[in-house]
């Protein structure tokens, strides 16, 4: 089957997705394929957090600027993914305690809100932190669902006219000479193969964007895969978002996230995204050093851990250090093949401004001049839309919506309430 979209865009993470509702809400034309389903890749492997921006003002204050810009977007346009927990820089040794003026002219600088406050006040809304605390700052920090909003952006995309084909894997990137024309995508859930006719691909399959780059011929884009191992716990034990008062490390922040305490995270530099191992030595140090934190996880269950490859802009620094910005490369200026547009680096909570700045460039190469939607588009939730009625559409038994639905007012209700966004995913991708 052949299938004709002016864009299609490669890849079902935060910033494609954001770039197809950025496209379809312009009157664009687009299709976007994922060879899993949305958030599949880096985009579902994060560790929840909306980032204030603090934790880059000193290292990397333009990221920090966008962090703190796109976490009050986030915000209003879909206050219902978001928790607003607050964060806290907790000093407990002397070098901390060094740092912190630096850190806070840097917050400053930035314009990230902050302030110090009494130790004791965080205690008692903290009780397992450290108790060698000497300094707490306050920074608004706040907690994302990462696949409640990945799915919100999906069905509101979808409902503007969006393409969004979930397991359809590209296995071919079609050239006409120095043109880039169209993908053939294997459909993995019905085994065929087709072929999507486009004026311009998009490129934002974060660690496997060279994968794409390849197939169209080229052989190097300047991305920097970097792991980052996460380690879950079998309960919670912090309200705010607890960092590390000093500049990004390993092991220096811990995630309330629903029932759990999430820590992270590493930064080692990796050569395929599909072939990397954790290690008990990985866990073990992330544990003593969140220990830190709270001396508590030393004792607690460590449930799973699990990594996320980001996809960071190379550089001459370690991955560590390496910036948390994101790049948009026009293949046609850079090595001459039109047609194909390349997304690196960025972060979660960057993913909206990316896909705004690549919407910006695509409209610009196709000669339409509206302007973007999404910072003030409000994002459809579960409770927006009549979820039997669409189910309808794309032949899912109502009995299964009925019974995720019946679990409200339920003693379950919390447990089942993810199952909601599984159904605005398969809404969106089945009202094609």
């Amino acid at each position: 089957m052949e299938i004709k979209s002016t864009v299609t865009v490669i890849g079902g993470g935060v910033s494609g997705l954001f770039t197809a509702l950025d496209l379809a809400l312009r009157g664009i034309d687009v299709t976007l394929v994922d060879r899993g389903d949305i958030g599949y890749g880096t985009s579902g492997k994060f560790h929840g957090l909306l980032h204030s921006g603090a934790r880059y003002a000193v290292t990397d204050p333009d990221s920090a600027r966008e962090c703190i810009q796109e976490n009050k977007i986030i915000s209003k346009i879909a206050p219902h993914t978001v928790k607003d927990t607050g964060g806290v820089f907790l000093g407990i040794t002397d070098d901390d305690l060094q740092f912190s003026e630096t850190f806070i002219k840097a917050l400053n600088k930035v314009g990230i809100e902050s302030k110090v406050i009494d130790v004791k006040e965080v205690l008692q809304k903290e009780p397992f932190i450290n108790r060698d605390t000497k300094m707490a700052i306050w920074v608004p920090d706040k907690v994302v669902y990462g696949y409640d909003l990945l799915a919100s952006v999906a069905i509101t995309a979808s409902l503007n006219g969006a393409k969004i084909l979930t397991y359809n894997e590209v296995v071919e990137i079609i050239r006409e000479n120095n043109n880039v024309k169209g993908v053939k995508v294997l459909d993995k859930i019905n085994n065929n193969t087709n072929v999507i006719k486009s004026d311009i691909i998009v490129n934002t399959a974060g660690p496997w964007s060279f994968n794409i780059i390849k197939m169209a011929g080229l052989e190097e884009i300047p991305i920097m895969p970097t792991a980052g191992i996460i380690v879950v716990f079998d309960k919670r034990v912090n309200n705010m978002v607890i960092n590390r008062l000093r500049p990004p490390s390993d092991g220096d922040i811990i995630v309330p996230y629903a029932d759990s305490s999430i820590l992270g995270t590493t930064a080692t530099i990796i050569e395929d995204p599909d072939n990397f191992t954790i290690s008990d030595e990985d866990i073990a140090m992330l544990v003593n050093e969140g220990a830190y934190l709270i001396p508590k996880l030393k004792n607690m269950r460590v449930v799973r851990s699990y990594a996320s490859v980001r996809p960071l802009i190379k550089s001459e620094v370690s991955a560590r250090e390496a910036s948390r910005d994101f790049r948009i490369i026009d293949h046609e200026k850079e090595n001459g093949l039109s047609g194909l547009v390349s997304v690196i680096g960025g972060k979660f909570t960057t993913g909206r401004l990316a896909g705004e700045r690549v919407a910006d460039l695509v409209s610009s190469k196709l000669g339409i001049k509206s302007a973007s939607k999404t910072a003030t588009t409000k994002l459809l939730s579960p409770n927006d839309i009549n979820l039997l009625n669409y189910a309808e559409k794309i032949r899912l038994p109502k009995v299964i919506v009925r019974s995720i639905l019946d679990r409200k007012g339920s003693l379950d209700e919390e447990r089942y309430l993810s199952s909601l966004y599984i159904l605005l995913s398969l809404i969106s991708r089945g009202t094609m």
